[in-house]
């Protein structure tokens, strides 16, 4: 710990006749020529993101702990593999760390998490990889580019079909290796005809092909399309826009499932739509009723776009696809058709699941509802489905009502299977912990949901059960573990997060790990912390030097003590300047009996050496009695301090703490020179 002595009184002098006795030429030395400092920081989230970015840190690490590297920026904690004594001191001379530029002599306290005493199971799960089942995903696991659905069923199950196909995306597995897999499940089988079943009970209305502004309708139909504002419903006449409002739970609604809404008939943008923000909406659980069979899409080409938005009147919901290049400015989406002169496609507040998709420049197929004209060039489509590229052929897909689901997956070194003690949330799960619709849990989400997820989910847990949860983070940006026990009644998660400060000073122009600690030494008048260490080195020459010799009192000026009492020339220092006065004359003239038949530079030489080994030992000795030794660790104290011979200097000197309290001298820079 850094001194923080209390501030001693100086004894009162004239300023002007120390400067004509003592100091003659003397201006105080200003030991910020150097930018020396002594901070104290804690790391922040940015800054575990950095040290895990840091090139040398990446070279360090090496193929072999890449992944653990990466963790310590995703979880902002490091461990025994990727420990803060190896991955600090690259951060702390990079622009990234505040401070970066300071000189030598200076030390950062760094306060920083580790995580120990957490199962290697842990950290590999935080190092997992995430993969999302594609269109040719769910072909292969159908055996069909034709007959297939893009959701696994109880006739396809996700433990039965991942495994082959990790083994295609992942050739390199190794084992102890994870992956996160996203895919769709239906709870239905699905049914591969171009006949429709007849349903015996329940019928879908035929009312929307003829609604008015202001008509007050029931619509029984099938949700057909979903977006952060609504969504499309479709029944036996045509589709129209069902508007609910700013922040859609997807999660309360199925694509694809039979659904009554009542509401009042409105319109935007030269498109009917029914107002939801007061409405009715009713989920039909008749199972009479008939899975939605989507029609054909109308292909668009860029000039019926441009026809198509100079539209007059209100118009229904439309089914079309339109092929085109991806152009994101800000939060709009929008596809750029060839052929098109003035209008363009836009994403209309496309869920989080297609938006990632839509990157900027893509070439991709769109297929959605095209419900309103935005500025009058902009196609608002609410999106069902992207694919890379140019449309392909008609397919028959099956359609079926299916929610999202995530499962994580391991690989034992020859095959590929689900573990049983990891529990990972879909983006459906996550939503309804958070309430929003964002696909994830922020971190305080995540703290205060979780237990109750797993005591919802085990309600009969015993104590001492265990169970890693996997999740998608949003400050990690990704997908993370957390291992929790049930104890007591409470699932608690065992993070085995402990905070701790560890010195780091920089000594020739490198910043290495130092429990030590660093002291600066201000010079110049007034610096009460300096003056603190000098009247104890001048306090000690008097008591143990200066009164065997005769001294009466510490102002009396006989001995190596001056008559201000805060100064002292047996080794120099002054609690007055705040240095180590190294003038071999001005030491002469204040006690000839103790110099005699020396030279000046002799003079220096004995006062340097007495002042490394008897008097600031001492006085540290007085300040410091708390340091001790440590096993294994050189615990030094580094000091650095200003210096007079007729001009000022800076040095910087150290001990080593070798017993209680006890202070031995290793070194000083002014030796360098000699």
């Amino acid at each position: 710990m850094l001194a923080t002595a209390a501030v001693l009184a100086l004894a009162a002098c004239s300023e002007n006749s120390w400067n004509e006795d003592y100091l003659d030429g003397f201006t105080t030395p200003d030991l910020n020529t150097t930018d020396v400092k002594t901070v104290e920081y804690t790391l922040t989230d940015a800054d575990y993101a950095a040290i895990a970015a840091n090139s040398a840190n990446k070279a360090l690490a090496g193929d072999e702990l890449a992944a653990e590297l990466a963790n310590v920026g995703k979880l902002h904690r490091f461990t025994e593999a990727i420990n803060a004594e190896d991955y600090v001191p690259a951060f702390l001379a990079s622009t990234s760390f505040p401070y970066f530029a300071v000189n030598d002599g200076s030390a950062v306290k760094l306060t920083y998490n580790v995580a120990s005493e957490l199962p290697e199971e842990l950290e590999l799960l935080n190092a997992a990889s995430s993969y999302t089942l594609t269109a040719d995903d769910y072909k292969s696991v159908y055996g069909s580019d034709e007959d297939y659905a893009e959701a696994l069923a109880p006739s396809h199950t996700a433990a039965a079909s991942i495994p082959a196909i990790l083994t295609e995306q992942f050739p390199d597995a190794e084992q102890g290796d994870y992956v996160v897999v996203n895919y769709n499940w239906s709870n239905t089988d699905p049914v591969f005809t171009t006949t429709p079943v007849e349903p015996t009970e329940w019928q879908p209305t035929s009312v929307v092909g003829d609604i008015a502004l202001g008509d007050e309708v029931t619509v029984r139909g099938w949700i057909t399309a979903l977006c952060d504002r609504g969504f499309v419903i479709a029944d036996a006449s045509g589709a129209v826009f069902a508007y609910t409002g700013a922040g859609i739970n997807a999660a309360d609604y199925t694509l694809g499932a039979p659904y009554e809404v009542t509401a009042t008939v409105s319109s935007y943008n030269k498109g009917f739509q029914l107002d939801l923000t007061t409405a009715t909406v009713t989920k039909v659980t008749d199972e009479t009723a008939p899975a939605y069979t989507y029609p054909a899409p109308k292909v668009l080409t860029g000039a019926e776009m441009d026809q198509m938005i100079t539209r007059t009147d209100d118009e229904l919901a439309q089914y079309v696809q339109m092929t085109g290049a991806v152009a994101v400015s800000g939060n709009n989406i929008n596809i750029v058709v060839d052929g098109a002169e003035t209008a363009k496609g836009s994403a209309y507040f496309t869920l989080a699941d297609l938006k990632e998709k839509l990157t900027d420049g893509a070439t991709v197929t769109v297929t959605g509802y095209f419900i309103a004209v935005a500025g009058g060039r902009y196609m608002n489509t609410v999106v069902n489905t992207v694919s890379t590229g140019a449309a392909s052929a008609p397919q028959r897909v099956a359609t079926v009502a299916s929610t999202k689901a995530t499962e994580v997956f391991y690989y034992n070194g020859s095959r590929w299977s689900k573990p049983n003690d990891v529990t990972a949330l879909s983006a459906d799960q996550c939503n309804a912990i958070s309430g929003k619709t964002f696909n994830n849990l922020t971190t305080a989400q995540a703290d205060f949901g979780l237990p109750i997820f797993l005591a919802q989910t085990f309600p009969y847990a015993q104590d001492g059960e265990q169970e890693f949860v996997v999740f998608n983070n949003y400050e990690a940006g990704g997908y993370v573990a957390r291992q929790y026990i049930y104890t007591e009644g409470v699932w608690a998660e065992n993070d085995g997060i402990e905070q701790t400060t560890l010195q780091f000073v920089r000594n020739g122009g490198q910043w290495k790990a130092d429990p030590g600690v660093v002291i600066v030494l201000p010079s110049g008048r007034n610096q009460d912390f300096s003056a603190t260490y000098y009247q104890a080195c001048t306090d000690w020459v008097y008591e143990n030097i200066d009164v065997p010799l005769g001294s009466t009192s510490i102002t009396s000026g006989f001995g190596y003590v001056t008559s201000y009492g805060n100064n002292e020339y047996y080794s120099g220092t002054s609690a007055y300047q705040n240095n180590v006065d190294l003038r071999g004359d001005k030491a002469i003239a204040q006690y000839p009996e103790g110099y005699s038949g020396m030279s000046e530079g002799e003079v220096v030489e004995l006062m340097k050496r007495r002042f490394e080994t008897e008097v600031m030992p001492a006085a540290l000795a007085k300040l410091h009695p708390e340091a001790v030794p440590m096993d294994g660790v050189q615990v030094t104290y580094t000091i650095t301090f200003g210096t007079y011979d007729g001009a000022n200097k800076t040095e910087t000197i150290r001990f080593e703490v070798t017993a209680p309290g006890t202070f031995t001298f290793l070194d000083c820079t002014w030796n360098s020179a000699e």
